[in-house]
């Protein structure tokens, strides 16, 4: 796993070898065991590098032999192996064992169909110097990230992060009202967007070609949602899901470094955890998980039972207040936009835990997104129920939840029924959006300006999530599954994943994000996802002979923190620094007013503000970070 960087200039504007150096070093946390800048042509390209495969040979940027192509890389292509043979069939002579040289003997054997070949997940820049072409591309699913920022005298910058982007003085670095608007709902920036004017995301599965001084975007995959199987019968589709997460789970398995597997206790981790054992000995096995001093939130223990059960080498360290604390400067560093999924500290602590031990870890997301394993999945059934009830029931259930007393556990019974009441009524392309909210537009906890609301709309903040429902025309389990596969696990899950990892230089590996798995559930009937209200049926079913009963049917807790009392604690300084009339008003984007009142709600156990405080909170702390212009 690595870092890059690229520049591609003009004639009037070429590469500046120390300015792209600099802007490289920003990203040595992604690579600390190596960096590379070169300049091929017009174009330059940057590079740290985390050794994982061919420890001894793989540096880059790489070039081929004849110096036409070269490439910046991040990620791992899995089935490098099976390519590196086709293309020794077609007579390419490789001289390393690294899957980047793949890329360069790939690109010039296929084009620009190498990357629909590719099994992995990656980012990459490749330049062809005689052709004056550069090939920029992310994986399906998202799992590695890309930035990119066309400059007004034709200059495109490409990176692995923002920060990287920030150091080149052409940036337009003012906060984009949309995407701050967006934030505040959806908690992280969709891609297309970034916190800054000046830059932008590429997404998932698309590529951008460069070329005679100009540059498109483009989908390069399709998944095919909805499309259908050959497979007709429960048990075809419960053998395959089986079997292709196990090979999915051996392929993840390569490696010149030690590897071990992030253990939750949940079905996902726990599953790749007992199909790792039949590659691995068990006791080879390294396994991490994370504990908590509330019990609400703690799952050790779960995972202490599968780690048994398989019998791996266990590994578990306690997560308190202060380790928070204490790690939010450092989570500032490598958070380079606002993000607001708490769960990025536990999972950095995790990460950094296991990076002791490890360089490569294995990790359990998708699983949910693939297989209807939120609990939003059942809510939805349930309120597609509630909206034939008489308004007289549904405005009693509201009151009744509005009296509830206000709680601070992991989903508490006042946050959960406020949650599901205030999103039960609405379309069904945006009730997700406004379960999974921070702020609702116009809502009394909305804290963005008027004017500024007023010249965003709110058809922008619910697009990341309603727009990929709506496109798709198929049963609604699985256009809520795309759904949250294109915004929710994009943008948040594996951004989390990715940046709380590479903050400490580990990597991690996704199994149930192989494009062999995601094309099976695309095209599995959504009764063997979600059955009744029984989430993950398929899953369930396929690994019954693998895992104990109680794992496979516990009820779904997820990886948070205990934000809300935390904010009445140990952050409350915190909370009152950041969140200071002046300091508000100063900045310019909120109500100061709306802001005190939800600090004093939130203290005072009137009202549970926990979302909307810490959004808030850590867009200060990203603006405080970055000095960017308002």
């Amino acid at each position: 796993m690595c870092g890059i960087v690229g520049w591609v200039g003009t004639p009037h504007a070429p590469v500046d070898p120390e300015l792209l150096r600099r802007m490289t070093r920003t990203l040595a946390h992604r690579g600390p065991d190596g960096e590379g800048v070169h300049v091929h042509g017009a174009v330059g390209l940057g590079h740290r590098r985390l050794s994982i495969v061919d420890i001894g040979g793989g540096a880059q940027p790489m070039r081929d032999c004849a110096d036409r192509f070269a490439v910046s890389f991040n990620g791992e292509i899995f089935n490098h192996v099976a390519l590196r043979r086709d293309l020794q069939s077609l007579g390419y002579r490789f001289t390393t064992r690294s899957d980047t040289e793949v890329l360069l003997h790939g690109y010039a054997a296929w084009g620009d169909g190498l990357v629909s070949r590719l099994n992995g997940m990656f980012a990459f820049v490749l330049h062809d110097r005689v052709e004056g072409r550069t090939l920029v591309a992310r994986d399906r699913m998202g799992q590695k990230p890309l930035y990119y920022a066309p400059l007004d005298d034709g200059t495109l910058l490409v990176a692995s992060e923002l920060k990287a982007l920030l150091v080149h003085p052409g940036v337009d670095r003012r906060v984009d009202p949309r995407a701050l608007a967006t934030y505040l709902t959806c908690e992280y920036v969709p891609w297309a967007l970034s916190i800054v004017r000046g830059v932008r995301k590429l997404a998932p599965g698309d590529r951008l070609v460069h070329q005679d001084g100009a540059w498109t975007t483009e989908p390069w995959v399709d998944f095919d949602f909805g499309a259908g199987s050959p497979m007709r019968s429960s048990a075809e589709f419960i053998a395959e899901t089986r079997a292709t997460l196990a090979r999915s789970v051996q392929r993840r398995l390569m490696s010149d470094v030690p590897l071990g597997v992030f253990l939750s206790g949940g079905i996902d981790s726990s599953a790749i955890v007992a199909l790792m054992a039949e590659h691995v000995k068990p006791r080879d096995i390294q396994t991490f998980s994370i504990a908590f001093e509330d019990a609400s939130f703690d799952e050790s223990h779960w995972a202490r039972q599968v780690a048994e059960h398989v019998g791996t080498h266990h590994r578990v360290r306690t997560f308190s207040a202060g380790a928070m604390l204490d790690m939010l400067p450092e989570v500032d560093a490598f958070l380079d936009e606002p993000f607001a999924d708490a769960s990025v500290l536990p999972t950095h602590l995790l990460s950094r835990f296991a990076r002791e031990h490890v360089t490569v870890a294995l990790g359990g997301d998708g699983g949910d997104e693939l297989f209807a394993g939120y609990e939003t999945f059942r809510a939805d059934r349930v309120a597609r129920l509630w909206r034939h009830a008489p308004r007289t029931v549904r405005d009693l259930a509201r009151e009744v939840a509005d009296r509830l007393p206000v709680g601070t556990s992991n989903f508490s019974l006042d946050f959960v029924i406020r949650r599901f009441v205030d999103g039960a009524d609405a379309d069904d392309a945006f009730r997700h959006p406004r379960w999974l909210s921070a702020v609702l537009p116009g809502a009394p906890n909305d804290p963005l300006l008027p004017e500024i609301r007023a010249e965003v709309g709110d058809g922008v903040v619910f697009a990341p999530m309603a727009r990929p429902f709506l496109e798709l025309d198929a049963d609604p389990v699985t256009r809520l599954s795309w759904s949250y596969i294109r915004s929710y696990l994009a943008e948040d899950i594996l951004t989390k994943v990715d940046r709380a990892s590479m903050g400490c230089s580990l990597e991690v590996r996704a199994p149930f994000l192989d494009p062999t798995l995601v094309s099976l559930a695309a095209r599995m009937p959504a009764h063997l996802k979600l059955r009744g209200l029984t989430a993950k049926y398929v899953l369930k079913r396929a690994l019954a002979d693998d895992l104990p009963a109680e794992i496979l049917h516990r009820k779904k807790k997820g990886f948070g923190i205990p934000v809300a009392a935390w904010l009445k604690g140990p952050l409350s300084g915190e909370v009152d620094r950041l969140l200071h009339r002046d300091r508000l008003e100063a900045g310019g984007w909120f109500d100061p007013m709306v802001v005190r009142r939800l600090v004093d709600e939130h203290r005072a156990g009137r009202r549970d503000h926990r979302k909307a405080l810490w959004t808030l909170m850590m867009f200060e702390r990203w603006r405080e970070r970055y000095d960017v212009v308002v």
